[in-house]
C-alpha cells in the first residue's frame, strides 16, 4: 500500500495528488501541518519536506521524482508520451518549473515587481499553449500535472486573472474537467 506524507496546501503535494488519481492508484494519507511538522517527518525526508511517497518501507521525497517514478512503476494509464522526443520535452518543463514557481513564491509574499515577472511566466505558457492543447502537445500528462497546482492557486488564492491569458484560462478550464484535477479545485477552495 502507497503512503503519502501530504499538506493540502502545499502544490507539490498537489503534483502527487493529480499523479495518483491520475493513475487511480490507493492510498493512505497522512497529513503534515507545516507550521508545526512533526520530528518524525525528517526521519522520512532529511529536509522535513512533503510529499514523500512511502511503499512498502521505501521513501520517496521530492515531487517531480515521485511524478517519474509514479509514471513507470504504474505505466497505464500514460501519463508521459510515447514518442520519446515528446517525452524529453515533458521532461524540460518539469525541469524548468523552479522558473514559474520563483516569481509565485515572490508574488505570495507581497514582493515588489513580482506581479510582472510571474505574468512573464505565464506568458511562456499562453506562448506554448496556444500552439497546442496541452504542455508537450496532443495529449494531457506529467508537465500539466506539474505546473496546474500553482496556476490554481495563483487564480484563486492571489486573484491573479487569467483574462490576458486564453490560452492557459482553456487549458486550465480543460484540466479542471479532469476529475483528478477537480479535487485539487475543491481542496483549494477549502485552503
Amino acid at each position: 500500500m502507497l503512503t503519502l506524507y501530504d499538506a493540502p496546501r502545499c502544490p507539490y503535494c498537489a503534483r502527487a495528488r493529480i499523479a495518483l488519481a491520475e493513475k487511480g492508484l490507493e492510498y493512505e494519507v497522512i497529513e503534515i501541518d507545516l507550521s508545526d511538522r512533526p520530528r518524525w517527518i525528517y526521519e522520512k525526508n532529511p529536509t522535513g519536506r512533503v510529499p514523500v511517497i512511502e511503499e512498502d518501507a521505501w521513501l520517496l521525497p521530492e515531487s517531480s521524482v515521485i511524478l517519474e517514478y509514479l509514471e513507470e512503476r504504474y505505466p497505464e494509464p500514460a501519463l508521459l508520451p510515447p514518442d520519446p522526443a515528446d517525452r524529453a520535452l515533458a521532461r524540460v518543463w518539469i525541469f524548468r518549473h523552479d522558473d514559474f514557481t520563483k516569481p509565485y513564491y515572490a508574488l505570495r509574499r507581497e514582493e515588489e515587481g513580482a506581479a510582472e515577472k510571474f505574468d512573464e511566466q505565464l506568458a511562456k505558457l499562453e506562448d506554448a499553449l496556444s500552439r497546442q492543447a496541452w504542455l508537450t502537445g496532443a495529449e494531457y500528462g506529467l508537465a500539466d500535472i506539474a505546473y496546474v497546482p500553482w496556476v490554481l492557486r495563483a487564480r484563486d488564492m492571489l486573484g491573479v486573472s487569467l483574462d490576458g491569458f486564453p490560452a492557459v484560462r482553456d487549458w486550465l478550464a480543460r484540466l479542471e474537467e479532469r476529475p483528478a484535477v477537480a479535487r485539487e479545485v475543491e481542496t483549494v477552495a477549502a485552503l
